[in-house]
């Protein structure tokens, strides 16, 4: 119960990777904002998984990559912890929520590149951007990345270039938010099995083979390989690490 009396809000939680990060920090105690674009009933399950291990978490829908989208999170945020009756604020925020696959350079097309870009990059920039009052000092930042950074693959190259300037994004603001005790730092994942991944890695024997044999475990991650990284990050135990990128990829490609 590391996280007892914090309040989190992690993007993008309704489902996968940010569904794993959700429950382990509610486990450690945080009231979880549950963050979905759209589909509000995998955030309500979210929510009612914690809810029945014992903890508090809240849903907050907002469509990300849109015009005014941080104010909508931010509000929605707002409007949960006030119905609730908790203090306003938040002391984790992780930066989960993002769209995968763009192509090759050849093949992405101008709207695509916008799309991706406007989800992955500028929806975190302007929700920290937008959250600076409302993120409490000695909190905690944190921005999932991916091991494509480490490794190239050429055909989702505009889906690398967004979490490059994810780790950008953290090693700057990190120093920026500095005199706050504001930590800010990536945690980096290989492949993982989520339904977003499911059509191509669970339908395959030799897909998944070829997916788990990029970690030295020879194995595909799991959520939880993630979450229990980012419940570090965001714990009182990671106060000296800042501006860094956590490889969480079980060791792929060494």
């Amino acid at each position: 119960m590391s996280l007892k009396g914090k309040t989190a809000l992690v993007t993008g939680a309704s489902r996968g990777i940010g569904r794993g990060i959700a429950l382990r920090l509610a486990k450690d105690g945080a009231l979880v904002a549950v963050h979905y674009g759209s589909n509000e009933a995998a955030a309500k399950d979210t929510v009612e998984q914690i809810e029945a291990a014992g903890g508090r978490a809240f849903a907050v829908g907002a469509e990300l990559g849109v015009a005014g989208d941080a104010e909508t999170l931010w509000t929605g945020v707002d409007d949960g912890l006030r119905g609730l009756g908790a203090g306003a604020g938040v002391d984790i925020l992780v930066n989960n929520a993002g769209i995968g696959r763009s192509g090759a350079i050849g093949e992405v097309t101008a709207a695509e590149f916008d799309r991706i870009f406007a989800v992955n990059v500028k929806a975190p920039f302007f929700i920290v951007q937008k959250g600076l009052g409302r993120i409490r000092d000695g909190g905690r930042i944190v921005n999932i990345s991916s091991g494509v950074t480490r490794v190239a693959f050429p055909d989702i190259i505009a889906y690398s270039m967004t979490k490059g300037a994810l780790d950008t994004f953290s090693l700057t603001l990190a120093q920026a938010l500095a005199d706050r005790h504001i930590t800010v730092n990536s945690v980096s994942p290989g492949i993982i099995d989520t339904d977003v991944n499911a059509e191509w890695l669970r339908g395959d024997p030799a897909e998944y083979a070829r997916a788990a044999a990029f970690s030295t475990y020879n194995r595909v991650g799991e959520p939880a390989d993630v979450a229990d990284v980012v419940a570090f990050v965001a714990s009182s135990d990671a106060r000296w690490v800042n501006g860094q990128d956590i490889d969480a990829t079980g060791g792929s490609r060494l």
